[in-house]
């Protein structure tokens, strides 16, 4: 079987990765790819929501199986153009992908599947936005209902930050139409975690559990990025309460999708917290999270590839057994100087080649330049993966690798699981 994943990231090169290890597997393509996925697999280069584009390379390549690597791809409609064209795709169409390109659907969701979620509410209008958020002392998360790249959402802790972050979406429009409609959710306390189902609309298979880290500096200081590190598994996180997640959020929520006539294939995010009152759910996303795809699946022993198609199809077994490693893995990224506001790409990666041999590198921020090698095109650069008896084990690897890459304002941050050591 010939596989063509979807995208650009670390996500992207650690499911190629993944995907290779299958007897399944005839070829696999990566679409666009980095500078690391084209050392594993044949990047064609074509945006990851150019629908016709992949369309006409699925045919050319006589795809098998499509697997949609990042948000743009689904809210794009490249799930749909695929099975169009009847091309088997592992992920969802552009609707019932809006549970995550549409903060305001989301919300619809949960309160309609009862799904246990904060205190939240929809605005078009600074005034009532301003107004809500303050009942609750400017404690809240505002958040751009579109699609803003993972930094969408804004955690604020006075009034007075609360009121600022809310005109630069709405007065200012900071993140363009994405943020012309915002939600506002209360501020919960306590951990987060995250928690993927595979499903084929019908079924519902969990995977791993992982806890990423999203602001962008150590003890979580700084804005917030698309994720600066993972680990898994989460220290505290039993298998008990994967099992609650799986029966109260992921079911309930694509059986309301199907309810609404929205078959969902593919894997499902769902964002949580760990409240003194139980599991609250922050967000869902509609495919693999970057980083956790990156700590989750080295843990995976099954094949992942078989999964993959009978959830594309809509045939996922009634009782499937997948096998995980007992072993930990902890994921650092490093990141651009300046990410995720502002930097500068272009530099030559150094250092590489003297990572750890047991240390996983996927690729994000990367491309060959002739002459030059491995330059840096992006904010995250690199994911470190380190794998170990213990979370202390595998954190430490990941750390030895990260340290050894160099290129200029390149950083990490150095606390990524150092939770789960103190545990």
């Amino acid at each position: 079987m010939r596989i063509l994943v979807i995208g650009s990231g670390a996500r992207e090169h650690a499911l190629a990765w993944k995907c290779l290890q299958s007897p399944l597997a005839e070829r696999v393509y990566v679409a666009p790819g980095n500078g690391g996925t084209a050392a594993v697999a044949r990047n064609l280069p074509v945006p990851a929501d150019d629908v016709a584009g992949l369309v006409r390379a699925a045919r050319k390549e006589r795809i098998g199986l499509a697997v949609l690597g990042p948000e743009s791809a689904v809210a794009a409609g490249v799930g749909d153009a695929l099975r169009e064209a009847g091309i088997p795709v592992f992920g969802p169409g552009r609707a019932a992908g809006r549970i995550e390109s549409s903060k305001a659907f989301a919300r619809e969701v949960m309160l309609r599947a009862g799904i246990p979620a904060p205190e939240s509410e929809t605005f078009t209008e600074p005034g009532p936005a301003r107004r809500w958020a303050r009942r609750y002392g400017g404690r809240v998360a505002v958040k751009a209902d579109g699609l803003a790249l993972g930094k969408g959402v804004i955690v604020c802790d006075t009034p007075e930050q609360a009121d600022q972050v809310i005109d630069e979406m709405l007065v200012q429009r900071r993140f363009g139409q994405a943020g012309a409609t915002i939600v506002i959710q209360e501020r919960l306390e306590g951990s987060e975690l995250s928690v993927f189902g595979l499903t084929d609309g019908r079924r519902v298979i969990p995977l791993a559990p992982a806890r990423d880290f999203k602001r962008a500096r150590d003890g979580d200081e700084g804005p917030n990025t698309g994720g600066m590190g993972a680990y898994s598994p989460p220290v505290g996180v039993t298998p008990e309460l994967v099992d609650e997640v799986t029966r109260r959020v992921l079911v309930p929520a694509i059986q309301e999708l199907a309810r609404r006539g929205l078959e969902y294939r593919g894997v499902l995010y769902a964002g949580l917290m760990l409240t003194s009152e139980g599991v609250r759910v922050l967000e869902f996303n509609a495919r693999f999270g970057d980083p956790e795809a990156q700590v989750i699946l080295p843990r995976l022993s099954s094949d992942l590839v078989p999964l993959l198609v009978s959830a594309a199809l809509g045939e996922l077994p009634a009782h499937p057994w997948l096998e995980w490693s007992d072993r930990a893995a902890v994921g650092v990224v490093v990141a651009s100087g300046g990410y995720p506001e502002g930097y500068e790409t272009g530099f030559v990666i150094e250092g590489l080649s003297t990572v750890p041999k047991d240390v996983l590198v996927f690729h994000a921020g990367s491309r060959a330049v002739e002459g030059r090698g491995l330059v840096t095109s992006g904010g995250r650069v690199l994911t470190m993966v380190g794998l170990g008896a213990s979370v202390e084990e595998a954190r430490m690897a990941a750390l030895s690798g990260a340290v050894r890459v160099r290129f200029p304002g390149a950083f990490f941050r150095r606390d990524i699981a150092h939770e789960a050591v103190r545990a």
